[in-house]
């Protein structure tokens, strides 16, 4: 079988946030699918409630210092990594004050969602796009996991579609039962829009609930994974119909099985 460059654009992963099905897949995966002879590069938040002294984050110099524009105003990208030693894998940090330094995920301590998560998850996806380019890297396979990573596919086809870092990606998306209540902020259509984004299926997310929002990623994918049980019945639905390879989730499978699919999956869009 043949070997890709994957990049992995995660939400959450073990041990940096609490063991969730999500979180400890996207570790496996990284781990599992380097050692099947694929080149890896993985990406995640720099939620504040990480302990960065224990889990030996380190900011990269050469890699920082950007500054963002979201919403009209300037953010400073900072970059970070950290290895999982029993893993021998290498994870980058996308960091902002503005943004990650509040201790917390995506709710506050009263258990209300943060106002801005629009706005954190455009940085995110915007984030670890520049930097790849950063370090000259290009990859073949971009797989976004969560919803938190849901922006960067609308990037990869409109904004870096001629970018020759990113022309020839396959993007493959993972849904979880991750779903968010209500809706994100009104006028993140418009925010994705002033990035430089000209499309009219920006309509969809005039109402930017969760169910959109997953519709719309999937319509920017080239193939979409069932990643967990319990996804969203209607988002699952919408991905079989899309006509796009769609790898169903298998409660059956072993870990090894799961992982030797996900490499044929890669495979079969290469």
């Amino acid at each position: 079988m043949s070997s890709a460059k994957i990049l992995y654009i995660c939400q959450e992963i073990f041990p940096y946030l609490p063991e969730t099905q999500e979180a400890a897949f996207c570790r496996k995966l990284s781990q599992a699918l380097q050692e099947r002879g694929n080149e890896i590069r993985t990406f995640m938040p720099r939620f504040g409630c990480i302990n960065e002294r224990r889990n030996q984050l380190h900011e990269v110099i050469r890699l920082s210092g950007m500054n963002l524009i979201i919403d009209d105003n300037d953010h400073q990208l900072i970059i970070k990594v950290a290895s999982i030693p029993s893993a021998r894998v290498q994870i980058y940090f996308i960091d902002n004050d503005d943004y990650f330094a509040r201790k917390a995920v995506l709710r506050d301590d009263a258990g209300e969602w943060f106002a801005d998560n629009d706005e954190r998850a455009i940085f995110f996806a915007r984030g670890v796009l520049e930097t790849v380019r950063k370090l000259r890297w290009s990859p073949t396979v971009v797989h976004c996991h969560g919803w938190f990573s849901a922006v960067a596919p609308i990037y990869l086809k409109k904004v870096f579609a001629d970018d020759p870092i990113f022309r020839d990606v396959k993007i493959v998306v993972s849904l979880y039962d991750d779903a968010f209540p209500g809706t994100l902020d009104a006028g993140f259509a418009a925010k994705i829009a002033n990035e430089g984004v000209d499309d009219d299926n920006l309509k969809i997310l005039d109402t930017p609930s969760y169910e959109n929002l997953c519709r719309f990623v999937i319509d920017y994918a080239d193939a979409v994974v069932e990643g967990s049980a319990g996804v969203n019945a209607e988002v699952a639905e919408y991905a079989a119909a899309s006509g796009k390879p769609f790898l169903r989730f298998d409660p059956e499978a072993g870990e090894e099985e799961v992982f030797d699919n996900y490499k044929r999956f890669y495979d079969e869009l290469l």
